[in-house]
């Protein structure tokens, strides 16, 4: 007697292509969410992304870290300005 992954299954089960099909989709579905949560976990422990444009060696300038600012609102356009014109001189 043959046994399916999750017993929804096989010619001997009275579901004949109907229970292969639903057995192949269950196991798609299991495994895609294995894949998923691998993904996710990853993304996770990985920490935060760095903005686009950013080196990738750590720390974030000066710059891209008033850009951030102004970006969310913590300041406004004129600090944003005067921070730059600070950085430039």
């Amino acid at each position: 007697m043959r046994m399916c992954l999750f017993g929804f299954g096989g010619w001997n089960t009275g579901f004949g292509w109907i229970g292969m099909v639903l057995n192949l989709v269950f196991t798609l579905v299991v495994i895609l969410g294995v894949v998923f949560l691998v993904v996710w976990t990853v993304r996770r422990v990985s920490g935060p992304h760095l903005p686009a444009g950013s080196s990738g060696q750590g720390a974030l300038s000066a710059k891209e870290i008033a850009q951030l600012r102004y970006a969310r609102g913590e300041i406004s356009r004129e600090e944003y300005q005067q921070i730059l014109s600070d950085l430039n001189h």
